[in-house]
């Protein structure tokens, strides 16, 4: 399994994990944003964000993954709260699209997309592709321009 924190692989004690050992830390996503934008004045993008999890493909052929959209809901709000703040930030793309074997742990059951692949670690599955809730929430967001992000305040 993997740590957490890459630069210094300390835990934060007060922060949640994912199962695969990433903290989860939407308000640090601005307080980031705010440094950066303080130290550079350069805008900023945001190349990649998203939660890793085990979905699982439901025989109605859906993925139930409120988790993951209340990870990047979260983080996304913090992005908006910064944008506020005054940083000028370009964009945000989630990691990622579709399932994807993991570069950090060489893993396809540790999933990212909004998108489901019937494939697993074994080899087994017909890469059928599946919308999973996350889907159709992110596509909203889209659409909306955030307006249907849900606001999120560190606890």
């Amino acid at each position: 399994k993997s740590r957490g924190n890459v630069l210094s692989m300390i835990q934060n004690p007060l922060l949640p994990v994912s199962e695969w050992g990433w903290t989860i830390d939407p308000t640090g996503m601005r307080i980031l944003l705010n440094m950066l934008w303080d130290r550079y004045q350069k805008p900023l993008f945001i190349a990649g964000n998203g939660l890793g999890a085990r979905d699982k493909l439901n025989e109605d052929m859906t993925v139930n993954d409120d988790y993951r959209i209340n990870y990047i809901n979260n983080h996304l709000y913090q992005v908006y709260e910064a944008i506020e703040d005054g940083v000028e930030v370009m964009g945000f793309t989630a990691w990622a699209p579709i399932d994807l074997v993991s570069n950090a742990t060489a893993e396809l059951d540790k999933r990212y997309g909004f998108i489901y692949v019937d494939h697993d670690d074994s080899g087994d599955g017909d890469y059928a592709r599946y919308p999973k809730d996350s889907f159709y929430w992110f596509r909203d967001v889209i659409t909306t321009n955030g307006e249907t992000l849900i606001p999120f305040r560190c606890r």
